[in-house]
């Protein structure tokens, strides 16, 4: 592969091509919505995994702020016990969950009822009980999520999909991105950084215009074609003797993409194809919602069904999150707003024949502490020690991988790092997370970095 240093003209022109997908899209060359020419021509085209994938795409679930693993998925009667008394740590006392717990399902997997509706689904889910990271901050554990980062940027996880199995649908983005209020990190955590700008995440907005610029001027709809043609002819005389330069390729196609997205995207967020039973079920506020973290989890199963490759949703944004050091039961109204439309998209899959090919995961940055605050109504950053899942895809139901210690501190089982983690969804995915490189910079970089096993032992 080539050298892809960029030089300050390139770089502009990388950053016009990201941008073109949410800004002047009336300025488009026009495309036909199917692959145009030869499909190993088009850089998005699908490509072969390296084995045997277990799913075809993955939509990905992002807690933004730090949930708190012994108050959900990882329940701890000892520390429940120990409740009030002086812990290890600076002589905070320990914290007792706020919520209950009990064994789920057929499988007997004990979650607190944070979470009601995705504990009803037990026997769906994969848990990760073991994992740890290595940044207690929100700014670079996000992004160390997303991009196996230790703090300087790369590629995003949807990017590097995207990169490695390009999309099922050419008139569609193949990664998309749910973010209503951006998250720690902001758009770095959807970027496609080195990787070609046609892998950035395409950001969906809740609300009236979920990709802004998408409708053409009235005033001059009419003109549109002749201009969009003409630009087309210019941009591809342009592109000729320049075809091993990215940027190019990576700008036009933005545009083509964008162009599809006016003729298809109307269908895609309009609600009436969708039976009232089915709105209920995701909780959607009735066919004029456009806003809802329900509307956004139905949404995100259109998408899925009309071929995106990788579908992210982030609840919150950088502040009236997760991140509860004097607030614990801010948890209970933020679970409700997810817990619903989670569970329902687990369900709804399976009754499409969906499930098995299409890999649910559910993160969060880090865990919370098992001790109490400086105010002990609140929990710390913990990252040593939290929990994560896997639905569908491959992945094992009504499984338990890993465990933390008694008081949920640190895993004393089958430790799962990060890259650990990535490695296995690239897995699932059909990808050796080793061969799976770009060379930049004078150097192939991966996903995993140097890191990363796969965890056999979640593979149904």
């Amino acid at each position: 592969m080539k050298d892809t240093n960029l030089n300050r003209r390139q770089w502009l022109l990388r950053s016009m091509s990201g941008l073109a997908l949410t800004a002047g899209v009336q300025h488009v060359p026009l495309i036909q919505p199917v692959w145009a020419g030869d499909p190993e021509r088009h850089p998005l085209a699908p490509r072969a995994s390296h084995h045997l994938a277990r799913a075809k795409r993955v939509i990905f679930f992002f807690m933004t702020g730090g949930v708190s693993h012994v108050d959900s998925f990882d329940p701890k009667p000892e520390l429940n016990k120990r409740d009030g008394q002086p812990s290890v740590r600076n002589g905070r006392n320990w914290k007792a969950a706020l919520w209950p717990h009990k064994p789920r399902g057929q499988s007997g997997i004990e979650v607190t009822d944070l979470f009601p509706h995705i504990a009803d689904r037990a026997d769906d889910l994969c848990l990760i009980r073991s994992m740890h990271a290595d940044h207690g901050d929100h700014f670079e554990a996000t992004l160390h999520m997303h991009s196996g980062s230790d703090g300087s940027v790369r590629p995003s996880i949807g990017s590097w999909v995207s990169y490695a199995l390009g999309t099922m649908n050419p008139n569609l983005p193949s990664f998309v991105a749910f973010v209503a209020r951006k998250p720690y990190a902001g758009a770095q955590v959807w970027d496609s950084h080195f990787l070609p700008a046609y892998h950035q995440g395409v950001r969906i907005t809740p609300g009236d215009e979920p990709i802004p610029h998408l409708t053409p001027h009235a005033d001059t709809a009419g003109l549109q074609n002749k201009e969009l043609q003409m630009l087309e002819r210019l941009n591809q005389q342009h592109l000729q003797g320049r075809e091993h330069v990215n940027d190019l390729a990576a700008r036009k196609l933005s545009f083509t993409t964008a162009q599809s997205l006016q003729e298809v995207a109307p269908e895609v967020f309009d609600l009436r194809g969708e039976s009232k039973a089915m709105l209920d079920l995701y909780g959607v506020r009735g066919r004029g919602d456009n806003s809802s973290f329900a509307w956004q989890v139905l949404m995100a199963r259109r998408l899925a069904e009309r071929g995106v490759r990788f579908i992210e949703l982030i609840d919150t944004g950088a502040n009236r999150n997760w991140d509860q050091h004097s607030n614990m039961p801010r948890h209970g109204e933020l679970a409700k707003v997810v817990d619903r439309p989670i569970a329902a998209l687990l369900q709804d899959l399976q009754q499409r024949g969906m499930f098995d090919d299409t890999l649910v995961v559910w993160c969060t940055e880090f865990g919370r502490t098992p001790f109490e605050d400086s105010d002990p109504s609140g929990r710390g950053h913990w990252r040593e020690g939290f929990t994560c899942w896997l639905a569908g895809g491959g992945a094992k139901r009504g499984y338990v991988h890993g465990a933390t210690d008694e008081l949920g501190l640190r895993p004393e089982a089958d430790p799962v790092h990060t890259h650990d983690f990535h490695a296995t969804l690239l897995h699932l995915l059909g990808l050796n997370h080793k061969k799976l490189t770009y060379r930049h910079a004078g150097r192939d970089w991966r996903l995993t970095d140097e890191f990363g096993r796969v965890v056999t032992d979640v593979i149904a």
